[in-house]
């Protein structure tokens, strides 16, 4: 059976404490658009990190770093933001420098997407394999990750040959793991720890006086 756990972050967003955060802001962001434009929101936050990824890295660095004062910030979006950017999203990076939170606005991002599809029936699922899989096999996946999700899986694939065989399902922060890899693991621990449980029952029958 597989095992499921979250994964140990590497960036922020891979960060669970991060995630919730970012998971909070862009529920707000979305509810704050409304039914009927949280998709149009979301092409404006997308549309908006897209153009700061092509914009002078030092400005890049100096918008979200942190080391920059409230103020400061907050004039600049004032002066270079407002002016180009729609109101709810100038509003939405208002308080996010209020709350010193600009650091997780890819974070906002990659959750709104999420939250979104989630708000559309559908949940975003990747899936990893030592080998490449048939369109049939991801296919009788698909339909037992809707069964199981009351969702349709948006499904990505990839290959991983460390994996030796098996398969890894990530949704959301939830991974489950039923690789050959993570199988071999546990059988090591678990022979392991049954040594070491053989050698402690060695050592306790020696310790005690014959007849005692």
């Amino acid at each position: 059976m597989a095992d499921s756990h979250s994964t140990r972050p590497t960036t922020v967003l891979e960060d669970p404490g991060s995630r919730s955060v970012a998971r909070v802001y862009a529920r707000a962001y979305l509810d704050a658009a409304g039914v009927e434009n949280a998709q149009t929101a979301m092409d404006d936050l997308t549309c908006f990190i897209h153009e700061l990824d092509q914009t002078d890295p030092r400005f890049r660095g100096f918008f979200s770093s942190g080391l920059v004062s409230m103020e400061h910030t907050l004039g600049i979006i004032e002066r270079v933001i407002a002016p180009r950017c729609p109101e709810l999203l100038t509003n939405f990076l208002r308080v996010l420098t209020r709350h010193q939170r600009l650091d997780v606005l890819r974070a906002v991002q990659a959750m709104a997407q999420e939250e979104l599809e989630k708000r559309h029936g559908e949940r975003r699922v990747q899936i990893s394999t030592a080998l490449p899989v048939s369109a049939e096999t991801l296919e009788v996946v698909r339909q037992s990750l809707a069964k199981a999700l009351a969702a349709e899986p948006i499904m990505t694939a990839t290959v991983d040959p460390a994996l030796l065989g098996g398969m890894v399902i990530r949704v959301g922060d939830t991974v489950y793991d039923g690789s050959l890899r993570t199988r071999i693991k546990q059988l090591r621990a678990r022979l392991r720890e049954r040594c070491v449980n053989e050698i402690q029952r060695g050592r306790d029958r020696f310790s005690y006086p014959e007849g005692n």
